[in-house]
């Protein structure tokens, strides 16, 4: 890690401490060791339930060194249930080690570098990802063929492909959660905004496998082959950043209200039905760049966004008003030590927020808590701090399906010997639950510990 996130000696020593707490922070963990970094990570569909741990297809990436092709992974992870896993079991793992929980399901040769992924909410076999071109590449990963990724493979060909961006787009990425469209920003310092309507029925069956255009490969090249794959025109191109687009979500409730953050350090908001001008810009809305923007899934008046000046913030978007540089966040989050790279809300509370940033730590906070804490020391909101990674967490994902679930991945290779750590873990639910409920279940503890102590 670098000066920023402390010396590594330091670092190191934060690890072993860390990794001493487990059996009392943690319900759940488990850690993975990479062969190659990957800079996004994200839960797929639950397909099996068990009595002591679900299964379900996790989806990362491979960006290699050019011996062998980067890759798309779609992975079964096996995620077990709370209270089930033994303490001193989470606790014993090799870092250098792949994990017996996340095991290899099919591999997808990239077109170029994975450097987003996204999955449609309605239906997550349907992802999209960015690479280093203008185009995002959508793909039905159950129908797409497995592929061994060797030196001089040809790459898959997505199943549709998406035009409208003038310059490379590789990191801002979404897609709805009310209708199948995705969202884009990039380089040119527009948001792009599709519709995969008409496409969708085609897609996400994957009794189609055998007629997928990903059945054969290309010649490689930086874009996916347009020969074969077909191609979707935006709905609008939206101008109105200064620099780069880094991030965009789509409004819960919405297909057609949406938002987005740039290098020029504003946060937008759009609204398709009024035009492609800004329905709301919030000039300055940090004090550097801002990399990642979220819009809460339970009350959509908030949204957050994270930053290159080290601080999350948190926005009401009744208070932003039509203005230009309107408006000032609810609260501002303030307890990474680097630029902050991911913020997402919980889909299990709706005051919970996860961010991860360049000083490897991945901190859980609850606005509700905000004034009330009881450490002093500690920044408001500030209840839980995952401190597993030892290099910046490039990305993580809350899981929808098992509650209080998360993966993430870093990009800390230097410290394993491998090409980076993707880890899945659930804190304790006595960190997050009601403190009256928790007192009590400790309370009911202690008595029944009374009852089977034998008498004198």
């Amino acid at each position: 890690m670098k000066e920023k996130g402390g010396s590594r000696a330091a670092v190191d020593e934060r690890y072993a401490q860390w990794k001493s707490l487990i059996p009392v922070l943690y319900d759940w963990f488990a850690n993975h060791n990479l062969v190659w970094p990957s800079l996004s990570c994200r839960w797929g569909p639950q397909f099996e339930q068990a009595t002591y741990k679900n299964r379900q297809r996790l989806y990362l990436s491979e960006q290699t060194d050019g011996s062998v092709p980067n890759t798309l992974v779609i992975a079964n992870c096996e995620v077990v249930k709370p209270r089930v896993a033994a303490a001193e079991h989470i606790s014993q793992f090799n870092e250098e080690a792949r994990s017996p929980f996340v095991k290899k399901y099919k591999t997808i040769i990239h077109p170029g570098e994975v450097n987003r992924i996204r999955e449609l909410p309605q239906d997550s076999r349907i992802i999209a990802t960015h690479t280093d071109s203008p185009d995002v590449l959508i793909w039905d990963v159950e129908a797409q063929p497995n592929r061994h990724a060797v030196l001089g493979a040809t790459d898959s060909r997505p199943d549709l492909i998406l035009r409208g961006h003038e310059e490379n787009a590789e990191f801002a990425l979404a897609m709805c959660p009310a209708e199948p469209y995705v969202l884009s920003g990039g380089k040119d310092k527009s948001v792009v905004w599709w519709s995969i309507q008409d496409h969708i029925s085609g897609l996400g069956d994957s009794s189609k496998s055998e007629t997928s255009p990903g059945a054969s490969g290309s010649k490689h090249s930086k874009t996916a082959n347009e020969k074969d794959s077909p191609k979707v025109d935006p709905r609008g191109v939206f101008h109105g950043h200064d620099s780069t687009v880094e991030d965009v979500q789509f409004c819960p409730s919405s297909a057609q209200e949406f938002c987005s953050v740039g290098d020029d350090a504003c946060l937008i908001l759009w609204d398709a039905r009024t035009g492609t001008s800004p329905a709301v810009k919030v000039e300055k809305a940090h004090g550097g760049d801002v990399h990642c923007v979220d819009w809460n899934l339970h009350d959509v008046n908030y949204i957050l966004t994270g930053s290159a000046d080290n601080s999350v913030r948190m926005w009401d978007r009744r208070n932003l008003g039509p203005g230009g540089g309107a408006g000032s966040p609810i609260h501002k989050f303030e307890g990474h030590k680097a630029a902050v790279l991911c913020v997402q809300w919980s889909p299990d509370k709706a005051s919970v927020f996860g961010s991860s940033a360049e000083d490897g730590f991945l901190n859980v906070w609850d606005h509700d808590k905000v004034g009330k804490k009881k450490n002093p020391n500690s920044p408001g909101g500030l209840f839980f701090q995952h401190a597993g990674h030892r290099d910046k967490i490039v990305d993580f994902h809350w899981n929808s399906s098992d509650p209080w679930t998360i993966v993430s991945v870093s990009d800390d290779g230097e410290s394993t010997g491998g090409g980076g750590t993707l880890q899945i873990w659930r804190m304790s639910d006595l960190i997050y639950r009601p403190e009256e409920e928790v007192l009590s279940e400790l309370e009911n503890f202690k008595s029944h510990l009374a009852s089977c102590t034998p008498r004198a």
